[in-house]
This record gives C-alpha cells, sequence and structure tokens, in this order.
C-alpha cells in the first residue's frame, strides 16, 4: 500500500521557504483576474498581519491569523483553543486534503471518536491509498471541533487528494527535522524532550507568534544559503517599504521564478545550510524546500486568497510550524503560485473517515505520525487536574493486571521522584521523560521489562477511534457494519479470545463471518487453539483484532461485490477457474466455502474439483485433496450443510489414490518418503475419522500391498505395518515378525533406521507398555559397530526425539527396571559347578559338626 509521509502528518511539515512574520505597507497586484489591490498593516498588540480588501463594500480589514503547530501535539492543542476562543475566527482553514471539505460535518456526531483519520484512494486501484490520522489531542481536531460548535464554516487547505495520490513519492527529498535544531540550539539532544519542555507543558496561546518567528528564521537561513544570498535587513518599526519596490520575499526567491535555482538546488538535492556539514548528526542534517512542499504552500496560498475574497473577515489557519511563515500576510502575487499549481498530475479520488488507533499514530507502527507516545499526549490532553499523579495510577493498574506487586507508596513515591527530576532539570512540570524515568526505578525496580509493558499499553497504547454509520463508504463496508452489529462483534484494537460454540445460531453465523472475510484477505480473526479443549466439530476459537488497514482491504475486495457471501463467492469461484490451480487448492478451497456457507459457490466448486482431479495423475496431489474433503463431510452435522455430492467426489479420490500409491512408493529417496508418509498418516486420519466401512477397507487393503513389498523406503514400509497393527489387520505376532526381518541382517543399518522411524515415529508408548519391541530394538542397538551407529544416529536422535519427554523418561526406567534382556527359563536352571563345591563342602562341614 502507497504510504504518503504528509499524508501521515510528520512533526512539523516539510521544509519551505516563506514570508517573514511582520512586514511593512506593500502594494502590489495580487494576480487573480479582478486584479484587486491590498493593503497591508500591523496589529503589533496581536502579532497578527491584517489585511484590507479596498475593493471590497464594506472596506473593513480582513484580519489573517496562522497558527504553527505541531501535528498530534496536546499543548499546542489546548494552546490553539485557546487563541481560537480570544481570535473567534469567522473562517477556518486547516492543513489537510482541499477536497474532503464534505467530511468535515461528521465531526459534530455523537459517534464520531477520534483517533479516526482521512482515508483517501483511487478507486480503481483501492491499494493506492494515503491517510490523514487525527486524534483527540490533534490541534487540527480541536480546530474542527470549534468550528462545528460555533458554526464557523471550517475548509481544508491542503494539496487535493486528486493531487497526493497521483505525486510521485521519489520526487520528494529528504532532510532533517527543523525541531531539532532548535532543540540543538536550546541544549536539547532529544527534539522530542525539547518540544515537551518548551510547548507541551506549558500551554499558551502567546507561543504561536515565538514558533512562527523561529521557524521564519530557520526558513531564510536555509533558503539565503541555498541561493548564496545575504538576508535583508530587518525593517525599522513604523517605516514602510517604498511603494515601487518589491521586499524580497522568500517564496519568490525560491527557484519557482528562477528556473536556474531550480536546475541547481533540484528537490533531490534540497536547500542545505552552511551548519550542515555533519550530515551524521540530525540537529545538523540539511533542512531541505523540495518542490513538493513549495507546491503545497502555493495551494495553501491560493485558498486562503479564495476564502478572504468570499468575504470572511478573521480567518484562521491552522499549518505544521514550518509552513506558518510561508502562509503569514502579505501572501505576495498570485501568479508564481498559479504557475507552481498548473498542470499538476491529478488522479480520480474517494475520501471517507475510517478509525483509527494510537498504536498507528507512533512512528514506529509503519502509520506513523510524528509522535512515539500517543498514550501519553492523549492523557496530558484529557486529565489537566494532576497529570502526573493519575498517569502513575494507570501504571500502577497495568502492573497489578499482570500480577505485578505495586503499591500507593510505590505511586506516592514516583510522582515525587518526577517532581524531583523536573525541578533539576528546569521544567515547570514533569515530562514523559521524568515520568518514565520514576516508573523505571520505583515501580519497575530497574527491570526493563516490566517498563515494557507500561509503554505498550499506556505511552502508546491501543484506543480504537469510530465513526458515524452514515459516514459515506463502499457498500461492503456497510455491509460488514450491518452484519457486526447484528452479531455484536465489536471492533476493538486490543486482541480478544471468542469461542463459538456451532450449536447456536449466533455463533454459526459469526463463523460464517470470519471465514468470508478471511477469504477476501480480511483476517480480522485469526483461527487459535482455546482453552476448552474439544474434539469435535462443533467449537470454533478465534482472536480478534481490529487493524486499521482493513479499512482499505475492504474497498479493495469490493470489487468482488456488495456484500460479503456475494463477493467471497465470486472471489472464490474466481480463483477456482484459474488453469493452474491444483487439486489440493480446489479441496482446501471448498472447505472454506462450506465453512463460509458459500452455498453459490459450491456447486462450481465440486464440478471444479471433479475435472481436476481426473486429469491429475499425481497421486500426492491427490492425498493431500482428501483429508480436506473428508472434513467438510463432518460439518453437515453441526452447520446444517448439504454434503451428499462431496462423498461422491471424495469416493471418486480415494479409488484413484489406491491404485496409484503402490506404484508411487518405490525408488523414494529419503526426503521424499518422509514427505509421502506424512501424506499417508494425515489421509489415515481422515478416512478414519470419515467412518465409512467401504472406504476404510479399501484403504488398508492398499497399506497391505504396501508393507508386504521389499522395494519400499523403510519409512514408509514402517509406517505401513505400524497402521495395520493400529486398525487389528496384523497381530503383535506379525508385527513382530516383520520388525525382526527388517533388523535382519541384509540391510543396512540406514535402511533398518528408517523402518524403526516409521514404525516408531510419534508412538513413544509403544517402547513403554511392550517390552519385546524395547527388547529386539535394544539388542539391535547393542549390535551395531562404531561406525554403523554414527551413521544412523541422526535419524535414530530424529526418531525418539519425537517422543514426548515423558515418554522417553518412562523408556529409560523400563530399561533400568528389566536391563535389556527378560530372565528366561534357561537362566534359572544354569549351574555354576565351581560355586557349587564350595556349597557342598560348607553344607557337608555344617552337617558334619552337628552330627
Amino acid at each position: 500500500m502507497s504510504q504518503h509521509n504528509k499524508a501521515t502528518h510528520s512533526a512539523t511539515g516539510d521544509a519551505t521557504p516563506g514570508d517573514p512574520a511582520s512586514r511593512a505597507e506593500i502594494c502590489e497586484s495580487s494576480g487573480s483576474d479582478t486584479g484587486e489591490t491590498r493593503e497591508v498593516t500591523t496589529e503589533a498588540e496581536a502579532g497578527v498581519g491584517s489585511v484590507t480588501d479596498t475593493n471590497s463594500s464594506a472596506g473593513a480589514a480582513a484580519v489573517t491569523r496562522v497558527f504553527g503547530i505541531r501535528h498530534h501535539g496536546p499543548g499546542s492543542a489546548r494552546s490553539l483553543r485557546h487563541a481560537l476562543e480570544e481570535f473567534r475566527p469567522d473562517a477556518i482553514l486547516i492543513e489537510g486534503p482541499a477536497d474532503a471539505d464534505p467530511l468535515v460535518g461528521f465531526v459534530a456526531a455523537d459517534t464520531m471518536a477520534p483517533p479516526v483519520a482521512l482515508l483517501a484512494y483511487v478507486p480503481d486501484s483501492p491499494a493506492h491509498a494515503a491517510f490523514w490520522p487525527f486524534a483527540v489531542f490533534s490541534p487540527e481536531w480541536q480546530a474542527m471541533r470549534y468550528g462545528v460548535e460555533h458554526a464557523v464554516p471550517v475548509r481544508f487547505c491542503d494539496l487535493p487528494a486528486t493531487n497526493v495520490l497521483a505525486a510521485d513519492d521519489d520526487a520528494r527529498g529528504g532532510g532533517s527535522d527543523p525541531l531539532a535544531a532548535l532543540a540543538s540550539a536550546a541544549g536539547y539532544d532529544d527534539a522530542e524532550r525539547w518540544w515537551d519542555a518548551v510547548v507541551e507543558s506549558v500551554p499558551d496561546s502567546a507561543a504561536f507568534d515565538a514558533i512562527t518567528e523561529a521557524m521564519t528564521a530557520l526558513r531564510e537561513d536555509a533558503l539565503h544559503a541555498a541561493t548564496g544570498t545575504t538576508p535583508p535587513a530587518p525593517p525599522q518599526p513604523g517605516v514602510s517599504a517604498p511603494a515601487d519596490t518589491e521586499v524580497p520575499d522568500p517564496v519568490t526567491l525560491s527557484p519557482l521564478d528562477a528556473p536556474e535555482l531550480l536546475e541547481k538546488h533540484s528537490a533531490a538535492d534540497g536547500f542545505e545550510s552552511p551548519a550542515a556539514a555533519d550530515r551524521h548528526d540530525p540537529a545538523m542534517a540539511p533542512l531541505i524546500v523540495d518542490q513538493h512542499t513549495l507546491v503545497r504552500e502555493a495551494h495553501m496560498r491560493q485558498v486562503m486568497r479564495q476564502v478572504l475574497k468570499s468575504g470572511a473577515k478573521r480567518l484562521a489557519v491552522v499549518c505544521g510550524a514550518w509552513h506558518a511563515p510561508a502562509l503569514v500576510e502579505p501572501l505576495g502575487p498570485a501568479a508564481p503560485d498559479m504557475r507552481l499549481l498548473k498542470g499538476l498530475p491529478k488522479t480520480k479520488a474517494a475520501l471517507t473517515w475510517v478509525p483509527w488507533t494510537h498504536s498507528r499514530l507512533a512512528a514506529g507502527s509503519g502509520y506513523g505520525a510524528g509522535v512515539t507516545s500517543p498514550g501519553w499526549y492523549h492523557h496530558l490532553f484529557t486529565e489537566t487536574e494532576r497529570p502526573v499523579a493519575r498517569w502513575l495510577t494507570k501504571v500502577a493498574g497495568v502492573l497489578r493486571s499482570h500480577d505485578l506487586p505495586v503499591s500507593s507508596a510505590h505511586i506516592i513515591e514516583a510522582v515525587r521522584l518526577a517532581d524531583t527530576l523536573a525541578a533539576l532539570r528546569g521544567r515547570p512540570l514533569p515530562g514523559l521523560s521524568e515520568v518514565t524515568e520514576a516508573v523505571r526505578s520505583v515501580m519497575c525496580g530497574g527491570d526493563e521489562t516490566m517498563l515494557r509493558l507500561v509503554i505498550d499499553e499506556l505511552v502508546v497504547g491501543e484506543t480504537l477511534g469510530g465513526v458515524p454509520e452514515d459516514t459515506p463508504t463502499v457498500p461492503l463496508a456497510a455491509d460488514l457494519r450491518a452484519r457486526a452489529r447484528t452479531l455484536r462483534l465489536k471492533q476493538d484494537a486490543l486482541a480478544r479470545t471468542v469461542d463459538l460454540d456451532l450449536r447456536k445460531e449466533r455463533d454459526v453465523e459469526r463463523s460464517h463471518l470470519l471465514h468470508r472475510l478471511r477469504l477476501l484477505g480480511i483476517d480480522w480473526g485469526t483461527p487459535t487453539t482455546g482453552e476448552v479443549r474439544s474434539t469435535g466439530t462443533f467449537r470454533e476459537t478465534w482472536t480478534l483484532r481490529w487493524e486499521p488497514e482493513f479499512e482499505v482491504r475492504i474497498v479493495e475486495a469490493a470489487v468482488w461485490g456488495t456484500t460479503l457471501r456475494t463477493a467471497a463467492e465470486t472471489k472464490i469461484l474466481d480463483t477456482a477457474s484459474r488453469d493452474d490451480v491444483t487439486v489440493t487448492a480446489l479441496a482446501d478451497a471448498l472447505e472454506m466455502a462450506l465453512l463460509a456457507d458459500l452455498g453459490g459457490a459450491t456447486e462450481g466448486l465440486i464440478r471444479r474439483l471433479e475435472a481436476a482431479a481426473a486429469l491429475d495423475h499425481d497421486v500426492t496431489h491427490l492425498l493431500g485433496a482428501l483429508p480436506g474433503l473428508t472434513r467438510t463431510l463432518r460439518y453437515g452435522d453441526v452447520r446444517g450443510t448439504d454434503t451428499k455430492a462431496l462423498a461422491h467426489v471424495a469416493d471418486g479420490l480415494l479409488v484413484r489414490i489406491c491404485a496409484g500409491l503402490p506404484g508411487a512408493v518405490t525408488g523414494l529417496d529419503t526426503d521424499a518418503a518422509q514427505a509421502l508418509r506424512t501424506q499417508i498418516d494425515a489421509a489415515h486420519t481422515a478416512i478414519s475419522t470419515r467412518d465409512d466401512e467401504h472406504s476404510s477397507t479399501e484403504w488398508l487393503a492398499t497399506l497391505q500391498r504396501i508393507a508386504d513389498r521389499d522395494d519400499v523406503h523403510g519409512a514408509i514400509a514402517g509406517r505401513a505395518v505400524r497402521l495395520l497393527c493400529d486398525a487389528e489387520r496384523i497381530d503383535d505376532a506379525d508385527s513382530a515378525r516383520r520388525l525382526a526381518a527388517a533388523l535382519s541382517v541384509g540391510n543396512t543399518p540406514a535402511a533398518k533406521a528408517a523402518w524403526i522411524d516409521g514404525f516408531l515415529g510419534g508412538r513413544g508408548l509403544l517402547l513403554v507398555h511392550d517390552r519385546e519391541l524395547l527388547r529386539r530394538i535394544d539388542e539391535w542397538l547393542r549390535e551395531l559397530h562404531e561406525d554403523q551407529f554414527v551413521a544412523t544416529l541422526p535419524l535414530l536422535r530424529r526418531t525418539f526425539g519425537s517422543f514426548e519427554s515423558g515418554e522417553r523418561r518412562a523408556i529409560s526406567q523400563a530399561l533400568r527396571d528389566t536391563g535389556s534382556a527378560p530372565t528366561t527359563s534357561d537362566s534359572l536352571t544354569a549351574v555354576d559347578p565351581i560355586r557349587g563345591q564350595l556349597a557342598l563342602r560348607a553344607a557337608t562341614a555344617i552337617l558334619g559338626a552337628a552330627g
């Protein structure tokens, strides 16, 4: 799946030149069709550039405020909310795909619960998709909430998804995080910790101007270093620039209007600052302004011009901090932006809201959003009173849930340590680093394994969001939601185990649903082994865990049908119609169709299986298909599935197997013999389970023919004898005779070991209870010469290593108790003459003394 870096929000946005936060008065053409002229003034108290539209009817000044935020930052979100309450905008623009504007209204729904994400995909190629995630602590989400709560129009201003999905990811430049440069200048070695200390722990609406000023300095340094120009002197307060002089604009000084610079400093090379000599230091790596970022910011400015032109008087723009300098007033002429946006590649795109998870917001998840501790950030945003104490209480709950001893004294001491560390480091409140160190030292006793539990379950977390039922989506997704709601299957990001009793109607329908989803490649449920042991077919155990990317797979699967049943039937029949499909694959598909209750596909699969089996002369393929068919014959008892047609197919397969197997077991090497032995075991188990007298008779007769032949590999011959003995077709005396023949002088040690492996493989209790069999094998081992023993040792170790540990101990005890050979009648009557004479003399002396 194609994932776009911007679509999943980096920490600060991409690097691009922009305008300084403060400007003198400037008059120039906007480049629009109306040729309107704008006059810019400065409001010192608010730190906000205001724009006066001289062509407007009222002539009132339009004020624009740009809020440079950090995506998914709780401090930024809280500060932004306060700033919006103070600014009271009549229009809000948010960094996001511009064609997602119709979806903003869903934010007001009661059932919309972040984390959620905007999903954009190409309808003809759903795997080509992009996500824009939002959490409750995302500033953009709070801006949307403010808009719907105060009836303020909210729009997205970034490149539309139609352009994002058509863009070439390889054309985007890399570069360092600008926050790393600011953190390094402040003496921090971690940008996360710096931002946490400066912004997240001390929310303040006045911080936006300082952030924009810092980003402006970084962008101008990078631009002038790349272009070789000298930064202009800052304008003096109260002094306006001449009307006929264009103030140097970082955007207009960029390669947009300088083709030679664009050629010299391409998007792949980027713009580098002089401090970028050491590329191994993230804080000193180059700050890159790539072409894609310039295009995005050009589109943002164009949308701002449209909103202002439509009559907005107090415009709030919420964007990544790195973009803020490029969006503050004055916007400059529109002509360069129009040229840059002309001819952008486009593709058809569909957009919707989908549930998201906190773990998918973490950078290490593969769907990163530039924040490594979403659970902590969610806590900071939602718990405003005593956040540290409440957090450590949650930590104690997690550790206790894993049976780890944590008392209230641990919590109190951890709070004290976190506060002390924050004071030593000059921080107003403990941050995540201080709290984590307190947890490690006090609650975990330095155990990193215990700390990992806290990080996984709390610092990252697995909270799953929700979206309204009427959110636009494909019919297949709507059908899944309706079925899941009816069957009371809740989508949850945490794995949970569900035991299904197939004698109950609802559990049968749940099983059908989960199997249909697996056929469509949506592994919401994974079959597993439950705690309740059962050998019947009436119980299934599933592990359920919902992943956000399943939303894209649902869209992909929508090409097969509008409901789960029709889509699964269409897909499985399409797979079965391929020329290269094997008999085994068809048998597995038929089994899955019955498990998923796909009656519309069963008949076609049976016909296809019969045709494929008639043309397939490979006995191994037929053997591989038989167990699956036999298992499906059992499902009719508890699922109510008509399996009469399968009996005919299974009988036909067995006839061909019995006819071809005796000829297929000859001339095999060890690996091929082992593989065929495994298939024979599976087929024998399946036939025994079916409990059909005719089938069992034919199969055992085939095994008898194999056991009686001398040219069969020992692993197969030994197993045939063992299976016949278990089925009571041959008695113990006959099996002992066959064992003696296999261990006779005429066979090589390797052949003998292979026969024993086939006869005993996985059945260690035979040697425990059959002492004669144990004696024969022990005698054979004793008679082996050293070189023969070494040659057969690997196979013998595999044979005896497959036994359970308890079986091996029982065999050892049996050898100690009875020795290698039991006592016989001959040994009881044997007389030692010398000892006999000594005994007689002693007896004579005793008798004489007595006389």
